[in-house]
C-alpha cells in the first residue's frame, strides 16, 4: 500500500508500483474498439504505460495529449494510457483530440491491472479508479521506469519517464 494525495487528503494505493529492475507484470486491457488485448500484442516493444483516473478531467487529458506527441518520434515504442474510462469515452475524446500516436486503454474489464501494478485507489473520493502513474517497460517487460505520482492532481516527470527510452 502507498500513500497519494487527492487535493491534500491522503487516499491509498492497493500493493505498489512495480520498481526499476522488477519484471512487469502481463496486463489485459480493453482498447478503444472494446477489443481485448494483452501484453505479448506489443512483445518486442518497449511501452510506457500512462495511467490516470479518468479522461474526464484536465491532468489527465493534458497527459494523454502530451504523451501523444512526444510518441510519435519514440522508435519501437507503444505508449498505452490506461485508466477505468469506458472505451466509448476514450474514443470519443481520441477522436475529437485528434490522438493518433498512442493506444488508449480501459482496465474496466480487469480490475487486477490496477492491483498488479499498485494503482488502484482503494480509499478517498477517487476510490476504485487508478492513481496517476508512469511506468516504462523495456521490451521484455523489465520495468525501465516508475513513478507513482504522489499528488494527483499533479502532472508526471514526462522528461524522466522519456530519458530512459532514448
Amino acid at each position: 500500500m502507498q500513500t497519494i494525495f487527492f487535493k491534500g487528503t491522503p487516499c491509498h494505493t492497493y500493493g505498489e508500483v512495480p520498481a526499476a529492475g522488477e519484471k512487469g507484470h502481463c496486463y489485459h486491457l480493453v482498447d478503444q474498439d472494446l477489443q481485448d488485448f494483452q501484453c505479448t500484442k506489443y512483445a518486442g516493444k518497449r511501452v510506457v504505460l500512462n495511467v490516470f483516473p479518468s479522461l474526464d478531467t484536465p491532468v489527465c487529458a493534458t497527459t494523454v495529449r502530451r504523451f501523444n506527441k512526444e510518441a510519435a518520434a519514440l522508435e519501437n515504442t507503444v505508449v498505452i494510457c490506461v485508466s477505468m474510462d469506458l472505451p466509448f469515452a476514450a474514443k470519443r475524446f481520441c477522436t475529437a483530440e485528434g490522438i493518433d500516436n498512442l493506444v488508449v486503454a480501459s482496465a474496466f474489464r480487469s480490475p487486477l491491472f490496477g492491483q498488479k501494478y499498485g494503482v488502484q485507489i482503494v480509499d478517498g473520493p477517487l476510490a476504485g479508479l487508478l492513481a496517476r502513474a508512469v511506468i516504462v517497460l523495456d521490451t521484455d517487460r523489465t520495468v525501465l521506469y516508475d513513478q507513482l505520482v504522489d499528488e494527483i492532481t499533479n502532472e508526471p516527470d514526462y522528461a524522466a519517464a522519456l530519458s530512459v527510452l532514448k
